[in-house]
């Protein structure tokens, strides 16, 4: 059977430099970091005492304050963020069949902050179990997608999928492929994550996994620097509309891009360390060229994983190197997460609506905090160090990796 053709019609961001999509492009494109003291908790005796969390952001300006208490903070971040999307896609709500509408959402943690305040409250009782009623309902990482679909009604497939880091790309590319195997016309697709909590800060110092540059939280994600010494913690969400071609073409939809591939993997190497030839990383760029049909050196733009962490920025551009040859040094290389940290779950999501709107717009977002050259990083690869650069992009990569080894690679091509 021929495949379908899959194109993004609508998005929404929620970010730590930009509570819409539209203020997320001028953080990103102006090289606006979003790092600043913890705020949600306090943080004085943590190794880590900062991370990039949602600023400015009254949830009962979004959702009636009752629903929204029974919502853990990142379903409220999915609600608000697909919201904005689907009002971008100018769906019509009442003409579109809504058995063929569908919600797939990544998360990696999902309620982690409720499942805290449950366990703590309890810890503090006499040991009566008192719990809230909602607890379970709040915490799941399905329930995001869920609301999503409760609202509009939506009747296609509605799930959520996690693997940690990779789940909102491991959800664009299930979305991808409903799409193009014809089991929908829409799919709302991205994820969310809130994990800036005493037990999320907590659990990944005792990692050492972070960055601890307490003194300048602003230039503590440092991508491909040198100094870097551990990711930033974010939280927000982006969201997706992902529509047949000849569906959004017949309504009059605007295309922002076409989504050509996905590409998954494993490392099958370690709990939380990359493979230090990335060669995981090699296999799920290589299957998402293959899936897409495109060759290396179609590719314009990467961003990637680029995470700040001492060996798995070095093993992606070592594998990176491998798959593309020569033609690496011709792409516009990047990592957001110097400016938005790391939302695990929602990285992919709002990682790719970075590709997309850095093709629509012509401007590759920079790399910043670059300060002191890594001899183990090849110097004729582009990093986009600190300033956006102009390019006219025909075709964007978007890389996504988790903790378990997962690997998540998609592919966006500007529409013919």
């Amino acid at each position: 059977m021929e495949l379908k053709r899959v194109v993004v019609t609508g998005l929404g961001a929620l970010t730590p430099i930009g509570n819409t999509k539209d203020e997320y492009w001028n953080g990103l494109v102006s090289g606006k970091s979003g790092a600043a003291p913890v705020t949600h908790f306090d943080a004085e005796k943590f190794k880590t005492q900062f991370a990039c969390e949602v600023k400015n952001f009254e949830v009962t300006d979004f959702i009636d304050r009752k629903l929204a208490k029974r919502m853990d903070k990142f379903s409220q971040y999915a609600m608000v963020a697909s919201d904005e999307a689907i009002v971008d896609s100018k769906l019509d709500l009442d003409a579109v069949d809504k058995l063929r509408v569908g919600v797939i959402w990544g998360a990696g943690i999902g309620g982690l902050e409720t499942f805290q305040e449950e366990v703590l409250n309890y810890a503090a009782g006499d040991g009566t179990p008192r719990f809230n009623p909602f607890f379970i309902p709040k915490m799941i990482a399905d329930i995001a997608p869920g609301n999503i679909s409760i609202k509009y009604g939506f009747m296609g497939p509605n799930y959520t999928t996690v693997s940690a880091c990779a789940s909102s790309a491991n959800s664009m590319i299930d979305a991808l492929n409903n799409i193009r195997l014809g089991h929908c016309d829409v799919i709302i697709t991205g994820g969310s994550e809130a994990a800036v909590t005493i037990a999320g800060m907590g659990g990944f110092n005792a990692m050492h996994a972070m960055s601890t540059r307490n003194d300048s939280p602003e230039t503590a994600s440092r991508p491909f620097d040198a100094n870097r010494d551990g990711f930033v913690l974010g939280e927000g969400a982006g969201a997706i509309v992902l529509e047949e071609y000849e569906h959004a073409k017949a309504r009059g939809a605007k295309i922002y891009a076409e989504v050509v591939g996905g590409g998954l993997s494993s490392d099958a190497y370690h709990m939380t360390a990359p493979h230090p030839d990335g060669i995981g990383v090699v296999a799920v760029m290589k299957n998402c060229l293959q899936n897409a049909g495109l060759n290396p050196e179609d590719v314009d733009h990467i961003n990637t994983h680029g995470t700040s962490t001492p060996l798995g920025d070095v093993a992606e551009l070592k594998a990176i190197s491998e798959v593309f040859g020569s033609h690496a040094k011709n792409i516009n290389i990047n990592s957001t997460k110097s400016m938005t940290g790391h939302l695990l779950g929602a990285a992919g999501a709002i990682e790719a609506i970075a590709s997309i709107l850095a093709m629509e717009h012509g401007i590759i977002p920079p790399t910043i905090n670059h300060e002191t050259v890594d001899e183990n990083i090849d110097p004729e690869l582009n990093l986009t160090l600190n300033k956006a650069q102009k390019r006219d992009i025909k075709v964007a990569m978007s890389n996504t990796f988790g903790f378990g080894g997962h690997n998540a690679c998609v592919l966006f091509k500007k529409i013919d």
